[in-house]
């Protein structure tokens, strides 16, 4: 973790608009009509129908997805008692951790209360503002009734999260760390250090999981919590253990799980050795654990270790938790969070940790490819998955304990709506995956021998959206495969070069050798194509041992196209192949052409290239409305390329009237409907944006696409060939695990296209 200094941390909060959080305006605001609707006096009928049914505040304000995280203070992070306002900035923290995770409106709120009572009563009294209240920074043994008075008074969700955030994440990692290493729930003897809020709401979870209460032993700064101590208070006087011991390092002796929530280094070599065969050690202290991870992988190497930190392994980190679990609540209009609930998240976030990681997770944390395992029993905050594995179980949870006031009743909806709701992808992409998932093809991985490729078939292997082929020397992919610890069982291997590839080597070389002889190729050079994947490849495809391919990541473009081309050639009736791009944009995909293939197209392959673009679009479910671009507007300048695409725009009017197509136009005119519409109000594409962009040469598609991929950092799915006769399509140079997994999901259903042609 790099270190932060007190400079950087001050000039982070205070730099531009003091703090970290805002109000944002949702609805419409620039008129006085809006002000109006806004206020008064539009704002009496929503006021009306509250007054006539409460329940109408979910439907007319924004309760419903509004948290106050409310603190007075008293237990702040490492801090202690800094009072109300020293607080504030962890509140705001724990706001912006809310909408970035799970879209959560947050209200921070200090309240200056230390007597339990007063504070339950004013938490009481703002409750009707909330969709749902997390509990901060409050010290023990206070939290404990305060939480308990407002969850039998109040009917929203309510958390103290300091007691069960950690609890939660550190169960889900205890259940995979004992899954790890064959040991069982009820049997393991578990040590606590620290005996506050958030230790004893994770013992007392973890006993809900199984673990025994007669082999837990607690401990605070006097010593174990035995019978001999006449210093407890009531929560502490749970825990006491009949065991005969005082000290942490007597109660370490032959444990198997320490939890350490407490202060750095108290944990010695020597208590570490102590402890029974693979132990499991949380040492959760922050900033500095009880046992400093270098020093304790040291001393034994036997041992699953973790910690509250991100620059080591296995991060018990609340931010795994809390948005999710009030993101599930929230969605189903739960009265309360019961144990029910919590105990749903601990197994989501255990099963979620069992998943092969997406590339995106292994990058965010310079991994290089994160496996279950000792050095990874718990997901990583930053997994996109997390909101629609936790969230749909917690919700579930409710549903099922009879809190939930709201039911879903469709769970794909509902976790495309957390998806949408999180810009974690577009609809089209999700749409592409549904579609290749009902009926997946068999996809050649033609440069099997990339990492990036082997992960990518390996995700769209589990996602069910493909069947991969794997092409390259058995061997060296068996090893890649072993050596990354990808889930690539049962994946087909193809060495070209290989003997038991011989006899369907020689069949492909004749093939090419009678399809090319009068262009150049003797039979002996066809031989020698063959040993190159680029031709083996696409043989595959033309002959039916695969639907289609991908590759590219490793050479040019024309180096993957030109045997392509040479080996199964254009679809019938096409006389050229174009490249075509997908930029999603938060509005939705625009779709390029030709940004790949034709250099300097005339009038009647601009019309080909629009067409071949048209009839791609519509395999997406999308209706065209087509602006073939120039640097002029419909005539107002004349030169050769205005010219050009004027003249295919008037064929493609006569030819194909129903269509929606028009040009020559600037791209802005065709992106921006109002300027347009009062600009060209005769214009076929006015009423409406466009959403396939023509060029009219090479230079400029391939300029533009770049360009919004790279400065408006969009999502860009391609390139795509169109006008093959089977399915082939070839990637970018050092394309991402992403983008050879949407590319591969485009193959499928390009190969679903020319199945249903055939037919």
């Amino acid at each position: 973790m790099a270190k932060i200094t007190k400079k950087e941390a001050l000039d982070y909060h205070s730099s531009g608009r003091p703090g970290k959080i805002e109000v944002v305006p949702t609805k419409r605001y620039q008129s006085q009509h809006d002000l109006s609707l806004a206020y008064s006096p539009g704002v009496a009928e929503p006021c009306r129908e509250i007054q006539n049914n409460p329940d109408d505040a979910y439907k007319y304000t924004a309760k419903g997805n509004l948290v106050a995280v409310i603190s007075n203070g008293t237990a702040v992070l490492g801090l202690g008692d800094i009072g109300t306002l020293a607080g504030k900035p962890v509140m705001e923290g724990k706001g912006l951790l809310f909408k970035i995770f799970a879209d959560i409106d947050v209200f921070d709120i200090e309240v200056d209360e230390k007597d339990p009572d007063k504070l339950v009563e004013i938490v009481k009294a703002i409750s009707p503002t909330f969709g749902g209240i997390n509990l901060e920074d409050i010290k023990a043994p206070e939290c404990f009734h305060i939480e308990e008075r407002l969850k039998n008074e109040l009917s929203i969700p309510l958390m103290h999260d300091d007691q069960h955030g950690t609890a939660i994440i550190s169960a889900a990692g205890l259940l995979n760390a004992l899954e790890v290493l064959n040991k069982k729930v009820t049997d393991v003897k578990v040590v606590v250090n620290g005996a506050g809020a958030s230790a004893v709401s994770c013992i007392k979870l973890y006993m809900a999981l199984g673990v025994d209460r007669k082999n837990i032993v607690m401990v605070d700064s006097k010593g174990v919590l035995n019978k001999k101590r006449t210093d407890l208070n009531k929560i502490k006087q749970q825990f006491v253990t009949d065991r005969d011991v005082y000290t942490l390092a007597e109660a370490l002796k032959d444990a198997d799980v320490f939890l350490g929530l407490s202060v750095a280094d108290v944990m010695s070599p020597e208590m570490l050795l102590s402890m029974a065969k693979n132990p499991i050690v949380f040492a959760m202290a922050n900033p500095d654990p009880e046992i400093s991870y270098d020093l304790a992988m040291a001393t034994r190497n036997d041992i699953i270790f973790a910690t509250g930190r991100s620059d080591h392994p296995n991060q018990i980190n609340n931010v795994l938790g809390f948005p999710f679990i009030f993101r599930g609540a929230l969605d189903v209009r739960a009265t309360k969070i019961n144990e029910e609930m919590k105990l749903a998240a601990v197994y989501a976030l255990a099963s979620l940790a069992k998943e092969p990681v997406p590339e995106e997770v292994n990058i965010a944390y310079h991994a290089h490819n994160l496996v279950f395992g000792p050095t990874y029993i718990i997901p990583k905050p930053m997994d996109p998955r997390l909101i629609t594995t936790v969230a749909p179980a917690v919700a579930k949870a409710a549903m099922e304990s009879g809190v939930a006031q709201k039911p879903i009743e469709d769970w794909e909806a509902y976790k495309d709506e957390l998806t949408k709701r999180m810009g974690l992808g577009c609809a089209l992409v999700r749409n592409m995956k549904a579609r290749a998932r009902l009926d997946p093809k068999r996809v050649v991985f033609a440069e099997a021998d990339h990492y990036n490729m082997l992960k990518a078939a390996e995700i769209v292997k589990n996602d069910g959206v493909a069947i991969p082929i794997l092409l390259g020397k058995e061997d060296l992919l068996r090893k890649m495969i072993l050596d990354n610890e990808l889930d690539l069982n049962g994946v087909e291997i193809i060495d070209p070069e290989s003997e038991a590839m011989k006899e369907t080597h020689e069949k492909f070389a004749n093939l090419l050798y009678e399809h090319r002889k009068r262009k150049g190729i003797t039979l002996q050079g066809a031989r020698g194509r063959m040993n190159a994947r680029t031709y083996f490849a696409p043989m595959m495809v033309n002959t039916g041992m695969a639907d289609a391919m991908v590759s590219g990541i490793t050479k040019s473009y024309p180096n993957y196209v030109k045997p392509a081309l040479e080996i199964i050639g254009k679809r019938k009736g096409d006389a050229l192949v174009s490249g075509m791009y997908i930029i999603n944009t938060k509005e939705g995909p625009i779709f390029f052409a030709d940004t790949t293939v034709n250099l300097n197209p005339s009038v009647e392959q601009l019309v080909e290239i629009t067409m071949q673009t048209v009839r791609a679009v519509r395999e997406f479910n999308i209706e065209p409305r087509v602006a073939l671009l120039s640097y002029s507007n419909f005539g107002s300048t004349r030169a050769s390329i205005p010219d050009k695409v004027g003249q295919a725009v008037s064929i493609m009017h006569k030819n194909y009237p129903d269509l929606i197509v028009d040009g020559d136009i600037q791209a802005n005119f065709a992106l921006n409907p109002d300027l347009l519409k009062n600009s060209f109000p005769f214009s076929k594409l006015a009423g409406g944006a466009a959403n396939v962009l023509i060029f009219p040469y090479l230079t400029a598609g391939n300029i533009a696409y770049k360009l919004i991929q790279e400065m408006g950092k969009f999502e860009a799915i391609g390139p795509i060939l169109n006008g093959m006769s089977k399915s082939v399509h070839v990637l970018q140079i050092g394309a991402s695990v992403a983008e050879i997994v949407n590319m591969v999901t485009v193959a499928v259903i390009d190969a679903q296209s020319v199945e249903r042609l055939n037919q």
